[in-house]
């Protein structure tokens, strides 16, 4: 099958994207054009007591300096949209420029306009600020401590809010038989798009509208924000986002910058244009990750699991980004039970300021995080009992007769079949094989390991209601509007904003396949706030199981007013007349069959000659789609690793990956989805990892110091898919783009650890060096 749902189709986006046709954000070139650059902090914590612009104003090529206390009464606070309630949350005040106080490195102190990038740059060194350096705090739980510094004088011991969810008691661990506790430490990580942000902005002084580029992945969610940060009705603002080169969660948040330059073009009244440096992205652009995690697993001898408990500092950086505290906490927290049937659960969230980047979502945003936490934790329980951990998982899983399934946390899974997939995975990675062979390989001197990881996730987010329950400042629906042309072609509007997963390609197979039309007659239209009603944006794989549902919801409206008309033409009542394959055909009794394709139709609804009574012309399907539960993607994924004796160098010998996003539409895009994912959940196994020292200055701030995985650094990836309809939605879809990190990191850590037992090394912190496991091997135990 090919062009319609789930069948292979190449992707509609790509000849633009790969062969230089995309339209990124800096493309943007206007008239009269200006750029703007930004004074950042060099300290991570000092007072401003004295900014003098004047030198830069003198430049030739300068139009204007603005500092913190020249836009004060201008432009509001950059405010957080996630708001955990129960919490105590802090959301202090962020604002645009640094007021009398730097926070973090990078922090912005002052922006140059300029009608030359260059010049504008130049204009910065010309600024002079006068610092008081304070003492800085980067590190989490030092930052809770009595004599720590504060990031803001009203977060007494640096916490920003404290949340909790579950009932596990200590009772429940100091009697279990078997109790393991341990200590993780998730590491910071630095996301990475092709195109850093940008932002242009165009001011019509005559309209009172301010027109806006950004590299955003939910631009209603921006012009939501900026209109209350730059004092302009949000009907007023045009947000563009084209091309925006990849965002992994790292464009979701509105920041600072971007709303400097709606301000400058609105002050100034001509267009201005600000692209961050790569050396800005690694400083300011948000970070993801940056856990400690404590946790106690409890269960019986004979390999049940019982009750799990996890006590999380999650570092927040100098401030609360838009979508940060859920992540720790809603995101993180409720999904730590995995894909097992524990009987108690309980996670205990603080969220920490310290005078670093803020930190916000990142691919797969909390659920990495608990998943890793769990799966090690697994096999460490395996490792207690000496029972395999294959075993452990297999004895634990939820059974596919026992969905809906109501977690310890309180979330509904809605369907799975987690057996089936680690069978799949199994078979495909020659498990037992392996392990036979793997004694014989160690008695030769090499040290290879296997890992497994069975894990369940939390996406699609949505329903509304549950959003609002849980402390997020905006609604989880997604809008549709599907337009037939008079000749048959159809253009959608989208809410959600994909960029760069493949949506336009999906979902114009949903739409071809429904209306039984060519793909290619399908136009998708996204990122545009003026073209699309509105919509909540691409990110926690939401796009297909929301926005992809709301399109089908959409196209099913126009079916059903096409069949209006379709029995008008054919002489019949709507009930005899079916629809299949983009065919309007009769089902008469009497066996006589006529039929009208679904082209002649829709010329007919815009003609209007000859309408049944009470039709309107035209043919356009909306829908405001808000799914009733989330969906709950799951799978098994095995990894083989060899470890250098001599070096600590990892080799992948193999990674097999069987997923269950429900039905497939694309299974070339699934798998596309699947593959970076793990290559960017193995980076963090093995290579990334952003580094402060005492004093707040990012040791690891370009891509010399930080290590960006390749392609040549992968095997080439086994993947398959087991198909378990999601029941709640028209589709029967769930997501896809975040399986692949929630997965891959925790398996290729528990094959190291599995090829490093000989040694008695029970686990090791991330990324695993070749240093940091060569020391492993020679101490014998845990990191050295």
């Amino acid at each position: 099958m090919s062009g319609v749902f789930g069948g292979t189709v190449k992707r509609k986006e790509d000849p633009r994207l790969i062969t230089g046709q995309g339209t990124y954000t800096d493309d943007v070139k206007l008239q009269n054009l200006a750029h703007a650059a930004i004074l950042r902090s060099p300290y991570a914590h000092a007072l401003i007591k004295n900014i003098d612009v004047s030198k830069a104003l003198e430049h030739p090529s300068v139009i204007a300096v603005f500092t913190g206390k020249d836009i004060e009464q201008r432009v509001g606070p950059i405010p957080t949209a996630w708001l955990p309630p129960d919490s105590d949350i802090k959301a202090t005040a962020h604002p645009a420029l640094a007021l009398d106080r730097v926070r973090y490195v990078g922090d912005g102190v002052a922006m140059v306009v300029a009608d030359d990038l260059y010049a504008a740059k130049d204009a910065l060194e010309l600024i002079a600020v006068e610092y008081e350096v304070l003492p800085a705090v980067v590190n989490q739980e030092a930052a809770m401590d009595d004599a720590a510094p504060l990031v803001h004088s009203d977060a007494p011991h640096n916490i920003a809010f404290h949340w909790q969810a579950g009932d596990a008691t200590d009772e429940m661990f100091e009697s279990a038989p078997v109790h393991v506790s341990h200590r993780f430490v998730q590491q910071r990580l630095i996301p990475n798009a092709m195109e850093p942000r940008s932002s242009v902005a165009q001011y019509n002084k005559s309209t009172g509208s301010l027109t806006m580029w950004v590299t955003t992945q939910n631009p209603h969610i921006h012009r939501l924000l900026l209109s209350g940060i730059l004092g302009l009705p949000e009907h007023k603002i045009r947000i563009l986002a084209i091309d925006v080169g990849g965002g992994f969660g790292s464009k979701i948040a509105c920041y600072p910058d971007e709303a400097l330059v709606g301000f400058a073009a609105m002050e100034l009244g001509i267009p201005v244009k600000w692209t961050e440096e790569r050396r800005e992205n690694f400083l300011v652009t948000t970070h993801g990750r940056d856990m400690i995690l404590d946790v106690d697993l409890a269960g019986e001898k004979d390999g049940t699991l019982t009750a799990i408990r996890v006590r999380n500092m999650a570092n927040m950086g100098a401030y609360l980004s838009t979508a940060g505290p859920g992540v720790p906490t809603i995101l993180f927290g409720l999904i730590v039970p995995g894909a097992y049937r524990f009987a108690h659960a309980k996670v205990d969230v603080y969220g920490v300021f310290t005078n670093t980047t803020p930190t916000d979502a990142y691919r797969g945003a909390g659920r990495p995080e608990a998943t890793y936490l769990l799966e090690r934790m697994v096999d460490l329980f395996a490792m207690e009992l000496s029972m395999d951990p294959v075993e452990v998982r297999r004895k634990n899983l939820i059974g596919a007769d026992e969905f809906p399934y109501h977690s310890a946390l309180g979330l509904e899974y809605d369907s799975g079949n987690y057996q089936q997939a680690l069978d799949k995975a199994i078979g495909m990675i020659g498990y037992e094989t392996f392990r036979k062979e793997q004694e014989e390989l160690r008695s030769q001197g090499r040290y290879v390991g296997i890992g497994c990881t069975t894990y369940v996730e939390i996406c699609g987010l949505g329903p509304s209601q549950v959003a609002g329950a849980v402390g997020f400042q905006g609604g989880l629906w997604e809008s549709s509007t599907v337009r037939v042309h008079p000749t048959g072609k159809v253009t959608v509007f989208t809410g959600a904003s994909p960029h760069g997963q493949g949506e336009e390609t999906t979902f114009a197979q949903i739409v071809g396949d429904r209306l039984g039309i060519p793909i290619d007659d399908v136009e998708i239209v996204h990122g545009d706030t003026d073209r699309i009603a509105m919509g909540w944006g691409t990110y926690g794989s939401r796009t297909t199981p929301v926005g992809g549902n709301a399109l089908a919801i959409a196209v099913d409206r126009v079916i059903d007013k096409a069949r209006k008309i379709a029995a008008h033409m054919l002489l019949t009542v709507e009930e005899n007349v079916e629809f299949d394959k983009g065919i309007f055909y009769t089902n008469n009794e009497d066996g006589a069959v006529r039929q009208a394709t679904f082209q002649e139709v829709v010329l007919q609804a815009y003609l209007a000659w000859n309408l049944p009574s009470g039709v309107e012309p035209g043919l356009e399907g909306h829908s405001f789609y808000d799914p009733v539960n989330f969906v709950y993607p799951f799978g098994t994924h095995f990894c083989m690793v060899e470890v250098d004796r001599e070096t600590g160098e990892i080799k992948i010998l193999r990674y097999v990956a069987v997923d269950d996003c429900g039905r497939v539409i694309n299974p070339m895009i699934a798998e596309g989805q699947v593959h970076g994912g793990i290559a960017q959940g193995i980076g963090q196994a093995l290579w990334e990892g952003a580094i402060y020292d005492d004093q707040g200055q990012l040791l690891t701030g370009t891509f010399m110091d930080y290590a960006m995985p390749k392609a040549h650094f992968f095997p080439e990836f086994e993947t398959a898919f087991t198909e378990t309809p999601a029941p709640q939605n028209l589709l029967g879809v769930k997501g896809i783009g975040e399986t692949g990190t929630i997965a891959s990191t925790p398996t290729v850590v528990n094959a190291v650890v599995d090829a490093l037992r000989p040694f008695g090394v029970r686990d090791l912190d991330m990324p695993l060096t070749p240093e940091k496991v060569w020391r492993a091997m020679e101490k014998g135990g845990e990191s050295a």
